[in-house]
């Protein structure tokens, strides 16, 4: 298509429409780029037009930071995400803080610290939960939705999947059915690479107003693979030894879902190395043989998670994710049961996985299209809805369907009561979002066997500095203390369901770097929340990173903690390269570090600077950019 065509449907929507658009976008991949740019730019010509556009996850590729990251960025992002990529001019727009008036962007999740210090999008953001987003995009009065989907030949003519984003978009078609006065017109553009999903993401050509069958000229979103830390395994490992054999798997994204995925992993492949992690005391230990275990998966997992990502796809290749649900009361109850081959020839039949969304990697999206006419319908994509709470038509046959959850999310801080920090900062700059973390937390509490598990790394590291991320206390939460759960970091286990508010400080004392301990046990004895007299036990004032080591020493040694564990899209000398610009980019919080590493320097690393193009350095900025980088790089 070419700007003709995408001006001529513009047209026609305004035609019918008006001059207010209200365009509602789907989180993630389910973007037209092209078409959602032709509506951007046609009202940066027409300042008499009104756009007002609600969407979340915006995604473009990354635009660099500094010279260095530049010369690193450039080649990967031709290479991973094509020449013309078609960016979305609105984000750029709003990246920059330079929509025009006539022009709004709200979002209600954001791609991790993008918008940190952005006016705009900060006051243009919206706190709701997934579940409520079609409900606040109705009652804002949209009236245009775009969207890519999938299609597929049938012997009664072409059918339709939603894809990658049924979920928003089946609750707003519900909530907009209840509300007649509300016209909202749905275009679809057909995308050649997206896979054709089942579930109730398929829709008839009747859903649509408009199906646009031509080429949007997209590559799918990928995100990059990135590399697992020390730190991230321990908290991966720790969690995946609460995760219940017969059970249900919710995840979200990021390195320490990678690192649960991959413990997981080694729990069904490499059993007794994996055991052998355990051999060694672990505060909360107990909480594993009540809720959890060691063993491989033998009944395997069911996945109800919003989110269907690259884990899953790991999860069934290695024969975990094969737990069979059936939307049926009495097939459910049989399956649990492990019945159903003997009453019935369904077996292999069940489905595997119901999700709202999705969003990978390349290999990812091309098993998806690979996927045989057995496996797909095992892997069913339906709204948000209907994932995230049990709210739905038949909430007994969800919680049979979902026995044993493990709703698995990640958060940034946690008070010493059990309130969680995962969405923002004590002065309400909005890192991400909300998400559906708190749906599946308080489905957690409403399901008699499911338990909430949030992950979370002690520790981290800003502005030169290693700070505590359990904290006594924090002006904001997501997740508030009377939902608290299970808490998971390096060091261990923290059970909070139930507890009073010292068994909890203890716990989480427990479960903190040793360095940071004292001052938690000093914060909460002046609060009159503990005992004076209580000590911390010496398998939790043993927490260091040496310690850490110590534990993983069998898995390293059998070459099961590789940096990437999925694999990775750069290249070998580019992953060298990831980590030295990390270690470069923690020098300039330090001028003395910094000018030490320019003595120091470090052998000669030729591939590494050919990549740079640092090999030729005949200017001084250069030389030194070069010099650091053979430092980072040792």
């Amino acid at each position: 298509m070419n700007d003709n065509d995408y001006n001529d449907i513009v047209d026609q929507v305004l035609a019918q429409i008006g001059k207010h658009v209200v365009l509602g976008l789907p989180l993630g991949l389910g973007k037209p780029n092209r078409l959602v740019n032709a509506f951007y730019n046609r009202a940066c010509q027409d300042s008499g037009i009104r756009l007002d556009i609600f969407t979340a996850l915006s995604l473009n590729p990354p635009q660099p930071g500094s010279e260095l990251e530049a010369r690193f960025l450039a080649p990967f992002l031709k290479r991973h995400f094509g020449q013309d990529y078609p960016r979305l001019a609105y984000a750029d727009a709003l990246a920059a803080q330079q929509l025009p008036a006539n022009i709004s962007v709200t979002e209600f999740y954001f791609q991790s610290g993008s918008m940190l210090g952005n006016a705009a999008a900060q006051r243009h953001y919206v706190s709701s939960n997934y579940t409520h987003v079609a409900r606040d995009l109705a009652d804002r009065g949209v009236n245009l939705i775009l969207q890519l989907v999938a299609r597929r030949q049938t012997g009664s003519g072409w059918e339709y999947s939603l894809s990658c984003n049924p979920d928003v978009t089946l609750d707003l078609v519900e909530e907009l059915r209840h509300r007649p006065d509300k016209k909202c017109l749905l275009l679809a553009q057909v995308h050649p690479d997206l896979p054709f999903m089942a579930g109730d993401a398929v829709v008839s050509e009747a859903f649509f107003d408009q199906i646009i069958n031509r080429d949007p000229e997209q590559r799918l979103f990928a995100l990059p693979r990135g590399p697992v830390s020390t730190q991230d395994y321990c908290v991966g490992m720790n969690a995946s030894a609460l995760v219940a054999d017969g059970g249900t798997l919710q995840l979200g994204i990021g390195s320490l879902s990678d690192a649960l995925v991959h413990s997981l992993v080694q729990r069904q492949q490499q059993n007794e190395t994996y055991r052998s992690y355990f051999s060694r005391a672990l505060p909360g230990q107990s909480l594993i043989a009540a809720i959890g275990g060691h063993d491989s998966f033998d009944t395997g997992l069911y996945g109800a998670s919003e989110m269907f990502l690259d884990g899953f796809m790991h999860l069934y290749q290695a024969g975990i994710l094969k737990r069979e649900v059936f939307d049926d009361e009495s097939l459910q109850t049989l399956a649990n049961a492990g019945q159903i081959d003997e009453h019935t020839n369904l077996e292999g039949r069940g489905a595997l996985l119901d999700a709202a969304f999705f969003l990978g990697s390349d290999d990812f999206y091309h098993w998806l299209r690979q996927l045989n006419e057995q496996e797909r319908p095992r892997f069913r994509m339906s709204s948000v809805g209907r994932i995230n709470q049990l709210y739905g038509v038949n909430p007994t046959l969800e919680k049979l369907q979902r026995q044993k959850a493990r709703f698995i999310n990640t958060c940034m801080m946690v008070s010493l009561t059990g309130a969680a920090t995962s969405d923002a900062l004590k002065d309400h700059q909005l890192v991400s979002g909300v998400g559906g973390q708190y749906n599946f937390v308080a489905m957690a509490h409403a399901m008699r066997d499911g338990r909430s598990i949030l992950m979370l790394r002690s520790t981290r590291q800003s502005a030169g500095k290693i700070t505590a991320s359990i904290v006594w206390e924090y002006p904001h939460c997501t997740i508030p203390r009377h939902l608290r759960d299970i808490v998971v970091t390096e060091y261990g286990i923290a059970d909070l369901r139930g507890a009073t508010d010292e068994e909890c400080i203890k716990a989480l004392i427990c479960i903190s770097d040793s360095r940071f301990q004292q001052q938690l046990r000093s914060r909460a004895v002046t609060a009159g929340k503990l005992d004076p007299g209580w000590t911390i036990p010496a398998v939790a004032a043993a927490n260091s990173p040496a310690n850490l080591e110590l534990r993983l020493q069998a898995l390293r040694a059998g070459g099961l903690l590789p940096d990437y564990p999925f694999g990775s899209d750069f290249t070998s000398v580019e992953q060298q390269l990831v980590a030295a610009l990390q270690r470069l980019k923690r020098l300039k919080h330090s001028k003395l570090q910094a000018l030490s590493a320019l003595v120091r320097g470090g052998p000669a690393a030729p591939e590494a600077l050919a990549r740079m193009g640092l090999t030729a350095t005949r200017r001084p900025r250069q030389w030194l950019y070069a010099r650091l980088l053979r430092w980072a790089l040792r």
